[in-house]
């Protein structure tokens, strides 16, 4: 695996890149991590499916080592959207890619591919709701609201303080102490560590949350406030024109299961494979099942 970085016009992003060891004409993958990870959060995908393809997995703008951006602004995602654009651009060699993408990384790739389908052969998303059927249920969806209470946290001005006490409590508490289970080794727990305490990171990390365009009501107001709220939420119309596989862990803490229903209304070419066991975490939790979705997935010849 290759460190490298690229100067971009708005920041510089750190990357990785592994070339496959089939000395073949083949497809690039590009993975996004999500909230609070970074690139190594796809160690497994990478260490597998480089065999085959060529694999390049960014720390989001902000996140370890990549540039830290002091402005909120930077971080609302149509700039993130054009930050990407322009990463997926400067490394793909002129030719379409295969997107990856969980949490936040999702986040950003749905409209990104929705809004610039000419850069994408096809599309995998793990655990990221559509924002049109997201905000649907944020609108409608007690469960649902309950679920993004934790946001309010994170844009509290006291929430970099919370997120670095007791090394980082709170913060493993979202990742390996959620999971089903965790095969996560003490150096890669260190990795993660070592990410947060960049200097910077944390309060980039945030700058996501504080920028988000649509807060949702936390369900400690009243329910008068809260449907006043939620009737000045708009759903927006992101349709996508790229085959899509979706990949959802059913035991998501972060997300209700209904965020899929009626997802092939925005996304006609769409596949889900829907994984019981899992949590918000699959990628970490069954490995080798997500490896061989996205292989087959990248490998089928879609007419």
């Amino acid at each position: 695996m290759e460190h490298k970085k690229v100067k971009l016009s708005q920041c510089e992003l750190h990357y990785v890149e592994s070339l496959p060891t089939k000395k073949m004409q083949s497809k690039t993958l590009i993975f996004l991590h999500g909230f609070p990870e970074a690139w190594f959060a796809w160690r497994n995908q990478l260490n597998a499916l480089s065999r085959d393809y060529r694999v390049i997995a960014p720390d989001l703008p902000g996140y370890n080592l990549s540039e830290k951006i002091s402005d909120n602004a930077f971080y609302q995602v149509p700039n993130l959207i054009s930050v990407m654009k322009e990463f997926v651009e400067a490394v793909s060699h002129q030719q379409k890619v295969v997107l990856v993408a969980h949490d936040w990384g999702g986040a950003i790739a749905w409209p990104l591919v929705a809004f610039h389908p000419q850069l994408f052969d096809k599309f995998v998303v793990l655990n990221a709701a559509h924002p049109s059927t997201f905000t649907r249920e944020m609108i409608q969806n007690k469960q649902q609201r309950q679920l993004s209470d934790y946001i309010h946290e994170l844009v509290d001005s006291k929430a970099e303080s919370k997120l670095r006490a007791n090394d980082f409590e709170y913060l493993q508490g979202k990742i390996w102490k959620s999971m089903s289970h965790s095969n996560m080794s003490s150096e890669q727990k260190a990795e993660y560590l070592g990410a947060w305490s960049q200097e910077g990171a944390l309060s980039c990390m945030l700058r996501y949350y504080k920028a988000m365009p649509q807060l949702a009501p936390s369900e400690s107001q009243s329910e008068s406030d809260v449907l006043a709220a939620t009737k000045k939420m708009t759903i927006p119309n992101i349709r996508i024109h790229v085959p899509t596989l979706v990949l959802w862990g059913e035991q998501d803490q972060a997300f209700v299961v209904n965020v899929l229903d009626d997802l092939e209304s925005y996304v006609p070419e769409l596949e889900i494979i829907r994984f019981p066991e899992a949590t918000h975490w699959l990628h970490h939790e069954i490995p080798e099942k997500i490896n061989s979705a996205i292989k087959q997935w990248v490998s089928r010849d879609i007419n």
